[in-house]
């Protein structure tokens, strides 16, 4: 039962102490061994810190990655947003554009059609205003491209 508990607890420290003190073979192995295994217990705290350190710098660093994963799923999801948005904007401009373009196109379909029923009508009876003249509509005729003046200025020359 004890030489478990000797083995368990230092069996390692004691076989790697006593082999350097054979190797080395000091003046006063006693003190060697007891500063060899002080040092031994040093070291093997530092590694258990060293171990946790690294542990946690491992869990940091899946964190990190993590962070960076979800930053970019993040960027590229506002970016789908954005472009989602901008061509809901533009299909509401194209929407707005045709909606105009019908206005436009019902407001000069209904001008053409007073324009139509107008015709006939003199300014006295279009316009509101009292006083206003009762001329009689004047019908434009095509003119030929030079005037008959100019035509007759080029014979005399």
């Amino acid at each position: 039962m004890e030489s478990s508990y000797l083995q368990k607890h230092l069996g390692t420290c004691l076989t790697q102490g006593l082999a350097e003190v054979a190797r080395v073979r000091p003046g006063d192995p006693i003190e060697y061994l007891a500063l060899w295994i002080c040092k031994y217990k040093e070291n093997v705290q530092m590694e258990r810190q060293r171990e946790k350190e690294m542990v946690d710098l491992e869990r940091e660093r899946e964190l990190a990655l993590m962070e960076q994963e979800m930053l970019e799923r993040l960027r590229a999801e506002e970016l789908l947003f954005q472009q989602q948005l901008a061509f809901q904007m533009e299909l509401e401009m194209q929407e707005k554009e045709k909606q105009k373009a019908e206005e436009l196109q019902r407001a000069q379909e209904q001008l053409e059609m007073e324009a139509a029923v107008d015709s006939g009508k003199t300014l006295a009876e279009i316009s509101d205003r009292y006083g206003a003249p009762n001329l009689s509509r004047v019908v434009e005729l095509e003119e030929p491209m030079l005037s008959d003046v100019t035509l007759n200025i080029d014979q005399d020359l």
